[in-house]
């Protein structure tokens, strides 16, 4: 008797059975190296910022970069990592009909899912004043795009995940009323963006618990950056609060550039990298990531 083949999940399901375990902790992965980095550390999803896809390639995070460059890199990074990403989509790239074309450029990256935001063009960092959002229909008619497209696409799994900023633009109470408008109109998850304490976090949880219809199914993102608003939350305490994902979307690239930084200073201080070895990755740690042994032939991953 043969045996029965497995069926292989997509993205959006991984990411949707790993949250049914537990509030997953997806790290921002903000170049291909790093997303196997957060992979071979036991990390089961991985997250593309937008802020730090930006700053990457020199521009601030005020959408300038196209489609094609985010598409790009979410494509290197699940290629290389196999794990589920959630990937920031910024405004959409335009209007319905480019949202719509987003999705599906997404998905054939190999992403779980994405994130919409319902702010002006030309965006700002959640965690800055000044931000100004588009009209609760217009932010709507973008998150049905999205989800119409998703759901009538090869994986109906993929997450559609609508990010509010009226916390800081009209206050708390409309942050809700509009978490509540984008899981009406189709969205998977909702993320929060800018909340000021852990009390807001608990009671954004709760009060949208009671917007909605009882029994109406949705997970919560936390965004969990430094320097910003939000203070620094433990993941277990997001986990209690009802969140279901809690993304570090510029930890790792902070990290890297505080160190690239110190290294800079420190060889052209001394002229020399022989202070720097001891916190280097060795040769063999780098080609122990990309599983690459010299003299072997190297088979590019199928994932």
């Amino acid at each position: 008797m043969s045996t029965p083949i497995k069926p292989i999940l997509t993205p959006g399901a991984r990411l949707r059975e790993a949250m049914s375990r537990g509030v997953v902790a997806a790290p921002g992965a903000f170049n291909a190296l790093c997303a196997l980095a957060i992979r071979d550390a036991g990390f089961h999803a991985a997250y593309i910022s937008g802020a730090a896809t930006s700053v990457s390639a020199g521009v601030p995070d005020v959408g300038l970069l196209s489609l094609d460059h985010f598409v790009h890199v979410i494509r290197e990074a699940s290629r290389a990592s196999g794990l589920p990403i959630l990937a920031d989509a910024d405004t959409g790239f335009g209007e319905s009909e480019m949202v719509r074309r987003t999705v599906i450029e997404y998905q054939r990256a190999g992403a779980a899912g994405l994130h919409l935001e319902d702010q002006v063009f030309p965006k700002r960092c959640g965690h800055l004043d000044g931000k100004k959002l588009v009209p609760l229909d217009h932010a709507c008619e973008k998150v049905r795009a999205a989800a119409e497209t998703a759901g009538a696409s090869p994986d109906p799994s993929f997450i559609i995940c609508a990010r509010t900023d009226a916390r800081g633009v009209d206050g708390f109470e409309a942050a809700v009323e509009r978490a509540a408008a984008y899981l009406h109109a189709g969205a998977d998850m909702i993320f929060p963006e800018g909340l000021t304490s852990e009390q807001e976090f608990a009671r954004f949880a709760r009060d949208l618990k009671q917007a909605v219809e009882p029994g109406m199914r949705y997970t919560l993102l936390a965004n969990m950056t430094e320097f910003g608003k939000t203070p620094i939350i433990p993941l277990s305490r997001f986990g209690e609060m009802g969140y279901s994902l809690v993304i570090y979307p510029v930890t790792m690239l902070r990290v890297a550039m505080g160190a690239v930084t110190r290294a800079l200073a420190t060889l052209r201080e001394t002229g020399s990298v022989e202070p720097l070895l001891s916190g280097m990755q060795t040769r063999e740690q780098l080609y122990a990531a990309i599983g690459y042994k010299p003299g072997v032939e190297w088979n590019y991953p199928i994932r």
